[in-house]
């Protein structure tokens, strides 16, 4: 009798989250005889079994993790190649036909690849290297069909057209794509002033800054100090004094702290902040109207 595990091991667990207990865990699934497979895949087809489905795929999870580390040469994550590729052994256990006459694994590895094929397109380049059929094509027989690191030569380029049913040209073309490198856009954290001064970001023009608009704000600006100043400067000097100590210090007196030392009541003190505060917008508004 094969040995099943529990299926909230499965839903629980993912290639993501650890890759090697996943791996391990998939390759104590027992594999399916040709008998028990068919009495499975009949019990989904016929009459909609989804624990038939579910114990499908737990037994072939071991083939996606074999298939997805052949594209190991990718640059991507081993997780995300087999999480993928669990997606179309789903799609093929659902479409699979008992009355065919071949093997699950068979029918499936061509789901499974379709989709690593998909997410490796979408992932490995940010601009894409590969969208019609030819290129697809390709993109996932060059390198093997390469006998050396080094660029092709004409026989070998020849050769790999002739054997892939592509123009000459076309296998030039992604041997280039398939060398060229994704640089970043924007300067790295460890990068020093002298490679960050190279980032393609440095190169953007800045349409947010506007010379005539900074100059007409720094005017304002000025100008605005300039009145204020003006302002205070026509206060008595106990209201300059507590104004300057409530408003402009970085450490701000309180209004009893005032209170105390000119002897009179917080409520007090209020009222002459307030009255200075009037005068001062008068003031600064008669200057506005004189400048005008």
């Amino acid at each position: 009798m094969r040995k099943q595990l529990p299926a909230r091991m499965f839903e629980t667990m993912s290639p993501g989250q650890n890759l090697e207990t996943y791996i391990q865990t998939v390759s104590q699934v027992a594999i399916l005889t040709a008998e028990q497979e068919k009495e499975l895949s009949e019990r989904l087809y016929y009459h909609d079994d989804v624990n038939a489905a579910r114990e499908l795929i737990f037994s072939h999870l071991r083939f996606v993790v074999h298939i997805a580390k052949s594209y190991s040469g990718y640059g991507l994550n081993q997780g995300d190649l087999i999480q993928e590729g669990n997606v179309g052994l789903m799609k093929a256990v659902k479409r699979f036909n008992p009355e065919v006459g071949v093997r699950l694994v068979s029918f499936a590895v061509h789901w499974i690849k379709a989709e690593i094929h998909e997410f490796i397109l979408r992932n490995w380049r940010i601009v894409k290297v590969a969208t019609t059929k030819a290129q697809r094509k390709l993109f996932f027989n060059l390198r093997g069909k390469k006998k050396r690191l080094g660029w092709l030569s004409q026989a070998e380029a020849q050769a790999i057209a002739k054997d892939l049913d592509v123009k000459e040209e076309a296998v030039y073309q992604m041997e280039t794509r398939l060398s060229a490198y994704d640089a970043g856009f924007d300067a790295g954290a460890d990068d020093d002033d002298d490679k960050a001064a190279f980032a393609p970001s440095q190169y953007l023009e800045d349409f947010s800054f506007n010379p005539e608009q900074q100059a007409s704000t720094d005017a304002y600006e000025s100008e605005s100090k300039s009145q204020l100043y003006k302002a205070i400067q026509g206060l008595d000097e106990r209201s300059q004094d507590i104004l300057n100590r409530r408003w402009l210090q970085d450490t701000k007196a309180t209004l009893h702290e005032l209170a105390a030392d000119y002897g009179v009541s917080a409520e007090r003190i209020r009222q002459l902040e307030k009255n200075a505060m009037k005068k001062m917008k008068q003031a600064m508004a008669m200057n506005e109207l004189s400048d005008v």
